[in-house]
């Protein structure tokens, strides 16, 4: 492989770390453990940017507001109870 090539699988595991679903198979469940990983990531961005004073307190909230109203219509759209 090239070396290129890991370096970036390395900061990509690194920036996206992914835990394995161990939850009941099914394929819903592996999809929204998935969306529900992603929304957890952002959310740990949105609040170092917040933190760090990159965003206001009112953007961080509104943003997170946006990705948890995408969360909740993916989980409906799955047809997660």
């Amino acid at each position: 492989m090239n070396p290129q090539t890991d370096i970036l699988c390395e900061l990509c595991d690194f920036l996206y770390p992914r835990s394995p679903y161990s939850g009941e198979f099914k394929p819903e469940h592996l999809v929204f453990n998935a969306k529900l990983q992603d929304f957890s990531q952002r959310v740990s961005y949105i609040c170092s940017l917040q933190t760090g004073g990159k965003l206001s307190p009112q953007e961080a909230y509104k943003q997170i507001q946006i990705l948890w109203k995408q969360l909740k219509s993916s989980k409906q759209d799955l047809g997660i109870s």
